[in-house]
């Protein structure tokens, strides 16, 4: 179990990144401090006791933070070092109305079902248990203006990306916009297929362990995922082939910028290993009030192989 130098309460969440919010901790980038943020499954349990969207109290996927970077201003990126993500004993498979590409197959209400976690496994029905994987499904900083939504879309700072990369191991790589960049963390997953069909994974309360590293004059558009393997390139835009040509441009102008590579080597490297898919649900532009759960424009993804570089 990895030691934490900071713990962060569920207390803490609350929904949208917002930059007029006091952080509620400053650290210094770079040290190897850690810090624990507690996620909430309130707003899942009360679906599951009373089925009535209308009747909520708890917040939809509140986010636990923001945390203050000492030295992050605009231009840089944050580097988020995933340690290690903790689940409770037990996690959530929703069908919400109007949610999800699956909204025509199932009844227009609620179904809830509590899926027990333990040392087997996920217990999805009574047939199928499955290993965990845990991932965070929403991180992001704050916008310079307005507050930016932890249910979509996701935007150039994160949000809810819903990426089952974002997994113990991995650094996630978050632009930012305004002085101390203002972490946040929310939504875990015990275990998520990629692209979410349901919108409501098997979602759970948890605790997600970071640190985090400072990228002066990153300039990044986007966020970036950083695996043992692959950089991952978010992509987003409106439609789908916009959001997939500014991921493909960033993993272009990294080989040809940042490694120095021929424009034609890359060209070619990446037309034969530079694989590329749908990434989450939730969109990439702010969708209409009526339709809150329907998602516009796409999260696209663009893996680059490391033994390649």
């Amino acid at each position: 179990m990895t030691s934490v130098t900071h713990a962060l309460g569920k207390e803490l969440g609350r929904p949208g990144f917002d930059a007029a919010v006091a952080p509620v901790l400053r650290v210094t980038p770079g040290t190897g401090e850690t810090i624990s943020f507690e996620t909430d499954d309130a707003v899942y349990a009360e679906l599951h006791e009373h089925g009535d969207l209308a009747a909520l109290r708890a917040p939809i996927n509140p986010v636990t933070g923001p945390v203050h970077v000492e030295g992050a201003m605009p231009g840089d990126a944050l580097a988020v070092h995933v340690h290690e993500i903790r689940l409770g004993p037990y996690g959530w498979s929703q069908s919400l109305p109007g949610a999800g590409a699956l909204q025509h197959r199932m009844p227009d209400r609620v179904v809830s079902r509590r899926i027990p976690i333990d040392a087997e496994g996920v217990h999805l029905t009574d047939r199928h248990v499955v290993a965990a994987r845990p991932m965070i499904g929403c991180i992001g900083t704050a916008p310079a203006a307005g507050v930016n939504s932890t249910v979509m879309p996701t935007t150039s700072l994160g949000g809810n990306m819903d990426l089952t990369d974002v997994a113990p191991g991995a650094t996630v790589y978050l632009p930012v916009e305004v002085e101390g960049a203002l972490l946040s963390i929310g939504d875990i997953h015990a275990v998520m297929a990629r692209g979410e069909s349901s919108f409501v994974a098997i979602e759970a309360a948890g605790v997600a362990v970071v640190s985090i590293d400072l990228v002066k004059d990153a300039g990044y558009r986007a966020p970036r995922v950083e695996t043992a393997d692959e950089w991952i390139f978010v992509g987003l835009g409106d439609p789908v082939q916009e959001s997939i040509r500014r991921g493909y441009e960033d993993v272009f102008d990294t080989l040809v910028g940042a490694h120095g590579w021929d424009a034609m080597d890359a060209y070619a490297v990446m037309s034969a290993v530079v694989h590329s898919e749908l990434g989450g649900p939730t969109g990439s532009t702010a969708p209409d009030p009526l339709h809150p759960f329907r998602a516009v424009g796409a999260v696209t993804l663009h893996r680059l192989p490391k033994d390649v570089l």
